[in-house]
C-alpha cells in the first residue's frame, strides 16, 4: 500500500514537478494531514537520478511548508481567538488560560516553534497554538523556516541515497526520527537549564 502510494506521488511529481511539491507539501503543512516523507523521499530519488534539482526542491517544499503553517497560524489568529474567547469556557478554556498561553509563547515562542516543526504529529499543529497567543509573526517565520528546513533535507537525503529501497527508508526513517527526538529532548533539557539560570540572575 504504502509503496504504491509512493509510486503514485513519484508519478505525480513527475508530472507536476515543483509544483506539485509546493502543493503538497502546503496541505501537510496546513490542517490536512499529509506525510510530507510520501513527498520528499522520493523527490530525493528524483535528484539522484539526475530528473529534479536539489534547490529548486527544497525551495518548493519550504514555501508550500510556510504557505501551510500561515494558514494554521491566521485562522487560529482571527477565528480561534474569538472562538475560545466566546465559547471557551466551555472546553474549559478561560481567560486565564489564554493569558497563560500568550505569556508562554511571549516567552519560548520560539523554542516552542522551532522543536515542534520537527516533531511527527506536531509538525502541522504548532501553529495553531502559535496563532492564538498572536506569536510575533517574524520570529514565528524564522523558526518555522528552520525546523521546516532541517526536516525537508533529511527526508531529501534520505531519498537521495538510498533511493527506492523502502525496506532501508522505513529501518533509516525510524532511527533518524529516534535521533531527532533525543536530540531535541536534550535540547530542550539544555533550554529549561539556561532559562531557570537566567531567572535567578534576574
Amino acid at each position: 500500500m504504502i509503496h504504491e502510494l509512493a509510486k503514485i506521488v513519484v508519478d505525480l511529481t513527475l508530472d507536476w514537478g515543483y509544483v506539485g511539491i509546493f502543493l503538497l507539501m502546503t496541505l501537510e503543512s496546513s490542517f490536512i494531514p499529509f506525510p510530507s516523507e510520501i513527498v520528499l523521499i522520493p523527490a530525493g530519488y528524483l535528484v539522484a537520478n539526475g530528473e529534479m534539482n536539489f534547490l529548486l526542491i527544497m525551495v518548493s517544499a519550504l514555501s508550500g511548508s510556510m504557505i501551510g503553517a500561515f494558514t494554521n497560524y491566521y485562522l487560529a489568529f482571527f477565528l480561534g481567538r474569538k472562538f475560545l474567547t466566546k465559547y471557551g469556557k466551555y472546553f474549559f478554556i478561560g481567560e486565564n488560560s489564554l493569558k497563560r498561553m500568550d505569556d508562554y509563547f511571549e516567552t519560548h515562542g520560539a523554542v516552542s516553534t522551532f522543536i515542534g516543526r520537527l516533531i511527527p504529529g506536531i509538525r502541522q499543529l504548532i501553529s495553531i497554538p502559535a496563532g492564538l497567543a498572536k506569536m510575533n509573526l517574524v520570529i514565528f517565520s524564522i523558526y518555522t523556516v528552520l525546523g521546516a528546513c532541517i526536516w525537508a533535507l533529511i527526508l531529501v537525503l534520505l531519498g537521495y541515497f538510498i533511493g527506492e529501497n523502502q525496506e532501508l527508508i522505513d529501518i533509516y526513517l525510524k532511527q533518524i526520527t529516534i535521533i531527532v527526538m533525543m536530540i531535541l529532548f536534550l535540547f530542550t533539557l539544555f533550554y529549561i537549564y539556561r532559562h531557570k539560570k537566567n531567572k535567578k540572575v534576574l
